[in-house]
């Protein structure tokens, strides 16, 4: 062993934290600047201290006026300043630069953007600590950070922590959404609102962020239009109709598959109408999907096609028959046959046989027939689908001069 010389590993020996000391810094900053966010910016940019250790703790200094106890929004020991976000009126214009100078921060520093993250779930996952008008502080900064895209804050970061159920159930959550949604809809449309939603997670489930005892559809359009936001609840109605028009033919798509009774499908269909309260034209339109989709299609055989096609239309004529209770709703038929041939070839061809069927039928008159010739027709394939039934059409009218 003599002369070996034996390795040892070097150790990193950390320095002592100590977040108070940096807390108390930040806030003297604030202090000497008097508030002054742009100039508060420059002091912080020329400073020595370590954001790199305490991202968390400067933004609680930001948003609180000091330090925060652990795991709480509640004020820890230390230096405290009055130009926090807690603490200003909740206006927007009041917030605005706040959300500008932490944009300022973050470009400079994109390392503390996870840090920001950190303490907005924090925050959002403790607001019942937060006083009312403090709940509606931290909405219009969301908001107004959305709208000036904030780096550091993806939506996922706001929704989701405020899933908890004793948010919930307090109304807590509902009442920081109904003041987000009416902050960020200001400056923004709610196409850009459904989009932040869609990418939080949360667009398909909304009615999650109410109590359970108003989980409603009814519920939903009474708050919202109550609080003004009309375009929110008419885009939420056709969701659900929607997803409830899905529902309604995912249940047909079955029973014509199982070959169920006609007369129970027609039933069954109507009670699922009237329920979901559905649009009759959006029915009609699912409803000659659903045949087309359950037709058994033999390769490039024309005639074949031509064949299963038209005897899935005999089959059930009679469902269609019970929906199509009007000339609008026979025309609207009209035109999603007229679309699924312009846009399907193997059907290309098969338009004016599929009238005709239709029309031996009793679902389509001639007077919806008449009108959607002369000109009533939509504009995909509107020459050659004319010139297709144009026979037909001529061998209607003759039939009616003999009568």
């Amino acid at each position: 062993m003599s002369g070996t010389r034996i390795k040892t590993r070097k150790r990193n020996i950390a320095a002592p934290l100590d977040p108070a000391s940096f807390a108390d810094a930040v806030v003297q900053i604030y202090l000497d600047n008097a508030g002054d966010l742009e100039l508060v910016a420059k002091s912080i940019e020329a400073s020595d201290l370590d954001f790199s250790r305490y991202g968390d703790t400067f933004f609680e200094v930001a948003f609180t006026g000091g330090r925060t106890q652990p795991g709480t929004t509640k004020p820890d020991e230390g230096e405290r300043h009055p130009y926090s976000i807690i603490e200003c009126e909740p206006k927007r214009e009041l917030i605005l630069p706040s959300v500008i100078y932490i944009q300022k921060i973050l470009r400079r520093r994109p390392f503390l953007i996870k840090n920001l993250e950190n303490v907005m779930r924090r925050f959002l996952q403790s607001l019942e600590l937060f006083e009312e008008n403090e709940r509606k502080k931290l909405a219009i900064f969301t908001a107004l950070a959305f709208s000036q895209k904030l780096s550091g804050l993806p939506p996922e970061t706001v929704f989701q922590p405020m899933l908890k159920d004793n948010l919930v159930s307090k109304g807590l959550v509902l009442s920081f959404l109904t003041d987000f949604f009416k902050e960020y809809l200001i400056d923004n449309t709610l196409d850009d609102l459904i989009a932040i939603l869609k990418r939080g997670k949360v667009e398909e489930n909304l009615l999650d962020f109410f109590p359970i005892n108003k989980r409603s559809a009814e519920a939903f359009s009474e708050h919202f239009t109550k609080e003004g936001l009309v375009a929110l609840v008419e885009y939420n109605e056709k969701k659900v109709s929607e997803v409830k028009l899905r529902e309604m033919k995912s249940t047909l798509t079955t029973q014509i598959a199982e070959a169920a009774d006609i007369a129970e499908v027609i039933e069954s269909a109507k009670q699922q109408v009237k329920d979901a309260k559905l649009l009759d034209t959006e029915v009609v339109r699912m409803l000659w999907d659903v045949i087309m989709d359950a037709v058994q299609w033999s390769g490039k055989n024309q005639q074949q096609n031509a064949n299963s096609a038209l005897r899935q239309v005999k089959t059930w004529a009679g469902l269609l028959n019970a929906f199509c209770t009007s000339g609008k709703l026979q025309l609207e038929l009209m035109y999603q046959v007229q679309t699924q041939c312009y846009e399907d070839t193997k059907l290309m061809k098969l338009f004016p046989e599929l009238v005709r069927s239709l029309y031996d039928k009793d679902v389509l008159d001639e007077d919806t027939i008449h009108h959607w010739f002369r000109r009533g027709s939509n504009t995909k394939g509107r020459q050659t689908f004319v010139k297709a039934l144009e026979p037909f059409v001529k061998w209607l009218e003759e039939a009616e001069e003999e009568d």
